[in-house]
């Protein structure tokens, strides 16, 4: 593959057919990165994993284009969305309705994000009460913003941004401890505080133990596939034989598109069902959630083999536990 450039130019496109054979949405839709008028239209089924853009030869970021097709639509609708099947979201995240910064506190808080303290109540209460054996750590819950970023409302998660800035400032906040890879990837460069890993933390203080040993399949969550950052982080807690699961497109949450697609977000946990891997681990809350809630067998999250929790993802009372999160 030539060294080029990231570009979200489309008209760079050659037509190769590598993001094609890579990215189950444009097979399905015969299409390429290259068609812009037909990925307008389809611009809200696309997973925004990024497929494409690793596959290209010409450094085209197909993510980045979709994206910006989003956020214009978005715009010529005065911010709003035009599309059916949201509703629901963004009643929650607009205005996050499970924010609470009750627990925090100057120094370092912990950031679980939405998702993990939903499909993993246990595994966050321990990880909360491991980091404070060793320092004072608070805890806040709100959403980074990041879903309404990628339903093209930009406006409205910049304001959350804002927000969030604003009360980590005015409680002298000078260390975030990310525990979901979206939230990280998505805030790192856009708080005003340090940003970290739970896993780095973990690591630098001496908490925790081997997730797992023997074979360890790791499935990577979309957000850190190129840069593999946190995976690198967790190596110490990880067997030296460990493996990543190739050939899966995404988890089916990815870029809210499965309320559009919802049979090729179904086909990417059937292709994991078929690889029928033990000691499958991921560190995405969202993605041990759906991949648990597709029917895949024995997925673990590694936070909870490093807590030893061994905690599987609660599918049943995800919503619950998240509300709870507000109350605690």
């Amino acid at each position: 593959m030539k060294n080029k450039v990231c570009t979200a130019d489309a008209s760079a496109c050659i037509h190769c057919g590598q993001c094609t054979n890579h990215c189950s949405l444009l097979k399905k839709y015969g299409i390429d990165i290259g068609d812009t008028q037909r990925l307008h239209e389809l611009a809200y089924h696309c997973f925004l994993c990024g497929k494409c853009s690793e596959v290209c030869p010409e450094g085209i970021d197909g993510r980045e284009i979709i994206l910006r097709m989003r956020k214009k639509i978005a715009a010529d609708n005065s911010g709003n969305l035009k599309e059916k099947g949201y509703r629901i979201l963004l009643r929650e995240k607009e205005n996050y309705i499970f924010q609470n910064y009750r627990h925090i506190t100057n120094g370092t808080v912990l950031f679980p994000g939405c998702n993990f303290p939903s499909f993993y109540p246990e595994t966050t209460r321990k990880l909360w009460k491991v980091l404070q054996e060793y320092q004072d750590v608070g805890i806040v819950y709100d959403c980074c913003g990041k879903p309404l970023e990628e339903l093209g409302k930009e406006a409205q998660a910049e304001k959350i941004v804002r927000s969030i800035n604003q009360k980590l400032k005015q409680a002298g906040v000078d260390e975030v401890i990310m525990v979901c890879p979206n939230c990280y990837y998505y805030l790192k460069d856009r708080l005003e505080v340090k940003v970290i890993s739970v896993y780095e933390k973990l690591a630098k203080l001496g908490a925790g133990q081997p997730a797992a040993g023997g074979d360890v399949h790791m499935f990577i969550p979309c957000p850190d596939r190129k840069e593999r950052e946190w995976l690198t982080q967790m190596e110490v807690f990880l067997p030296a034989g460990y493996s990543v699961i190739e050939g899966v497109q995404c988890c089916g949450l990815g870029g809210c598109a499965a309320v559009k697609e919802a049979d090729l977000a179904k086909g990417f946990a059937e292709v994991l069902k078929e690889k029928q891997l033990p000691n499958l681990y991921t560190y995405c809350g969202t993605c041990g959630g759906n991949i648990t809630r597709a029917g895949v067998n024995g997925v673990n999250h590694i936070l909870a083999g490093i807590l030893e929790t061994e905690e599987a993802a609660d599918v049943k009372k995800s919503l619950l536990n998240r509300a709870k999160t507000k109350f605690i």
